[in-house]
């Protein structure tokens, strides 16, 4: 004869929402609670969906009103993120430069000595 089966409360129900929210990993809530994974997985698992969503929620929120409110770290990153904005780098070529291209500088040479005048290491 096995084990009794399992049988989640409403105390470990919300607990388990709350390590979630916490980014608890699994393996450490099923070891909290005196299960195995499979079995925190199949018995909690709209509290570890429900417990990220709200996680996420809140860091979102206050990202959000961060970028809102002028911190342009949290503007940039959420531009990056959220609107896929990149940065892009322009390699911009004088008349004289281009004058002197005879096929012998290659793009990769231009961009190291670019570098080079920005005091950059390539």
């Amino acid at each position: 004869m096995g084990r009794p089966p399992y049988k989640p409360t409403e105390e470990t129900r919300a607990r388990v929402e709350q390590f979630a929210a916490a980014g608890i990993r699994n393996e450490d809530i099923a070891l909290y609670l005196g299960i195995t994974r499979p079995t925190l997985d199949k018995y909690y698992k709209e509290e570890l969906r429900i417990g990220t969503i709200k996680a996420n929620t809140v860091i979102a929120q206050t990202l959000y009103q961060q970028a809102k409110d002028g911190n342009t770290t949290a503007a940039i990153f959420w531009l990056k993120t959220r609107a896929g904005w990149r940065e892009t780098q322009k390699l911009e070529m004088s008349a004289d430069v281009k004058a002197e291209l005879s096929g012998k500088i290659t793009l990769a040479d231009l961009m190291l000595e670019n570098y080079a005048k920005k005091g950059e290491k390539y």
